[in-house]
């Protein structure tokens, strides 16, 4: 009930359905990381990444008990070369807060740019007396490598310092292999919430050491230009540019149909941060833990009419634009803050529930929460977290024939794979409501063909995080383009069935360079003849109704999913088994899936293909299953024909997604069509 009258009240700020409506259960964490008494007697480093905080800080709580306490920081390409230029920004405040709260607590910050290797070795052979060097247990794949080859490099020096990694946790989790793969059986656990730490007093900021100057911003865009293994240099610049800019770039060309939806708002945005201010470019919270923290008060105090100080005013502006979806408004604030570690989500919930407790006279109801700032708060940090331990799981189930990896774009947890040591790059992309194992009996096969292949389950789907945004194709777009540029470091071949298709298809007419050809296996869009130039639009904004039915579609689908897909299998039903739709199934209860629904709503397919692929004529392969109960394939295969010179169509006995339905087919097929352009054999050769 309380819930509901809080729609009412504030319907600019809605909550998620997936936060569990009862009092969570709370424990002091007891697990501290034990330190022994040799241990103590020595120095402890404490390497810092993305755990740029003093408060709730496990490692340096444990590095207390040693003699005295190294905290450093890192300039190492391989992390700052990934920062877009406000996270950069925000890192260099952020580590100079850092440096004055260790200085107040009896510490200091060290300060390397070069390789972590390199520099932490120098550092223990320096100091000689450190015992213990605590690192944070990393998610994404290029960390964990970094930290693996660290730990290495120190096992290999004489006297080697034990190498501790730890995490904060958020549940009282015992073991991550028993964590349950539905998100609504592990709710039905009631797992207790750990409560945050306090800082802890440190010593060694006396040390006779060279400390080293925190680089200014300017020094670090130096830095990042001057590194050796850098991306070409226009292909960072493309990254750099959202999808919409170049597509505008697109539009706005001589000759072109200039058509601008009329509903695009502009809005100003101050590129300098004001002294003072509580926000980094745009609409991110920057700056310390102290600092995040009083802009965090204020955002849960957003509803209370009465000013309070001028962090209150920052936020009280900001959020009619946070604020792009119902609830949206917590990540876009906070999120880069979380991702840098200015601030534990533990933290996070406790703050939002001891102000709801004082809402409510010290109590939590079961009903709801009073606050619509809390409710999304808590459901923001408690689904991050879901999906940090489904990556760190990931990372420990061996009985697969290809390994999972994640990738952070934009703070938010992708899951990827990659099979094949050389040859031509692969990038194979899913359909709506699939994930990359869609791709199941195609990855290997291909991979043994001579080829690289990477899978990825983009934003939204399967096991990658299910975030409060708004979906577009253009955002995929441009996930897809800059895993590219990160993760595969090339150009490559792009497979996509269904939507996967139609944004693989965007991806090559913004950044051509990135795509040798364009593989469609059943894609979404369609022909238009003479199109010219595209519609575009680019606000949108969610609704009640598409709210609405997305639950009614999520209902729908979980009663009905088993005949929908069998339907697009026609020609072999029996690929349609168990797996398959208990991971569909499983995905349908993860936090956030309803708002991916809500995109189904607000797709824009209305740039056809024939203008996507202009250009790519003798690069493009449809692979087109003749019984789609989707989509009328022979009107769509005879409009290929007559408009797009130049395309190879492959028509299969197949409905929806010929390549599970039909994989030794549809991989002889991509094989060979690999072949073809690598040995630069005339299109015509490939019949």
């Amino acid at each position: 009930m309380a819930s509901f009258v809080t729609f009412l009240r504030f319907p600019s700020l809605s909550f998620s359905p997936n936060t569990l409506r009862v009092s969570p259960k709370r424990c002091r964490f007891k697990a501290q990381i034990a330190v022994t008494d040799a241990e103590k007697a020595g120095v402890a480093v404490v390497w810092l990444k993305h755990d740029l905080r003093i408060d709730d800080h496990p490692a340096l709580l444990a590095a207390s008990n040693h003699n005295a306490v190294v905290p450093l920081y890192i300039f190492d390409h391989r992390i700052i070369s990934r920062f877009s230029e406000k996270m950069i920004e925000m890192l260099v405040l952020a580590l100079q807060d850092l440096r004055s709260s260790l200085r107040d607590k009896g510490s200091n910050l060290m300060i390397r740019l070069g390789s972590a290797e390199s520099a932490l070795q120098e550092l223990v052979k320096e100091v000689q007396l450190v015992t213990t060097v605590y690192a944070e247990e990393e998610v994404e794949y290029g960390y964990r490598q970094m930290t693996g080859s660290v730990k290495g490099t120190l096992e290999a020096m004489p006297s080697a310092p034990n190498f501790v990694l730890w995490r904060t946790p958020f549940y009282d989790v015992k073991s991550l292999k028993d964590i349950p793969d539905s998100y609504n059986d592990f709710t039905k656990l009631r797992l207790p919430i750990t409560l945050p730490l306090p800082p802890a007093t440190l010593t060694g900021g006396e040390m006779e050491l060279d400390w080293g100057a925190i680089p200014t911003f300017d020094d670090l865009m130096e830095f990042v230009k001057a590194n050796p293994c850098k991306v070409e240099e226009s292909w960072a610049s493309t990254k750099e540019m959202l999808t919409e800019t170049i597509l505008m770039k697109e539009i706005l060309k001589p000759g072109g149909r200039n058509t601008i939806n009329s509903s695009f708002r502009h809005v100003q945005v101050q590129s300098k941060r004001h002294e003072n201010s509580v926000f980094v470019k745009g609409h991110s919270v920057g700056g310390g833990t102290s600092n995040i923290l009083k802009a965090l008060a204020a955002y849960l105090r957003y509803l209370e009419g009465t000013e309070r100080d001028h962090y209150w005013k920052e936020v009280h502006e900001r959020m009619p634009y946070a604020e792009s979806r119902n609830g949206a408004s917590f990540t876009t604030l906070f999120g880069p803050a979380l991702s840098l570690g200015i601030l534990s989500r533990r933290r996070v919930h406790f703050e939002a529930l001891k102000y709801e407790k004082e809402r409510d006279s010290g109590f939590l109801s079961s009903f709801g929460y009073s606050s619509a700032t809390v409710a999304t708060t808590v459901d923001s940090v408690c689904s991050m977290e879901w999906y940090s331990l489904v990556a760190l799981k990931s990372q420990i189930n061996d009985d697969r024939r290809y390994h999972i990896r994640i990738w952070r774009w934009k703070g938010y947890l992708i899951q990827y794979t990659v099979v094949g040591h050389e040859g031509p790059a692969t990038l194979l992309v899913h359909g709506f409501g699939a994930f990359l194992d869609h791709y199941r009996d195609n990855i290997c096969s291909i991979a043994e063909g001579g080829n690289r292949v990477w899978a990825i389950t983009i934003l939204g789907f399967g096991k990658s995080e299910k975030p409060n945004v708004v979906y577009t194709e253009l955002m995929w777009a441009e996930m897809l383009r800059d895993f590219i540029i990160e993760v595969v470091g090339e150009p490559v071949h792009l497979v996509g069935n269904s939507i996967g298709g139609y944004i693989i298809a965007i991806v090559a007419r913004l950044c051509p360079a990135l795509a040798k050809s364009v593989v469609l296996i059943n894609s979404g869009g369609n022909v238009i003849p003479g199109y010219s130039s595209a519609l575009f639009t680019k606000e949108r904004r969610t609704s009640g109704a598409s709210w609405l039915g997305a639950k009614f579609l999520l209902f729908y689908l979980r009663l009905t999913l088993k005949d929908i897909v069998k339907n697009c299998y026609p020609a072999k039903t029996e690929r349609v088994d168990n797996w398959l739709i208990d991971e569909m199934l499983r995905a349908s209860y993860d936090p956030g899936v309803a708002v991916v629904l809500e995109s189904v709503f607000s797709f824009n397919l209305s740039v056809p293909l024939n203008y996507l692929l202009d250009g790519f004529e003798d690069r493009v392969l449809i692979i087109q299953g003749m019984r789609d109960p989707i989509s009328d394939s022979k009107s769509k295969v005879a409009m290929l024909k007559e408009h797009c010179a130049g395309f190879i169509i492959k028509e299969l006995d197949a409905g929806h997604c010929p390549h599970d339905e039909l994989p030794v087919e549809v991989n002889s097929i991509i094989l060979e069509w690999i072949v073809s352009l690598s040995s630069k054999l005339p299109v015509g050769s490939f019949k």
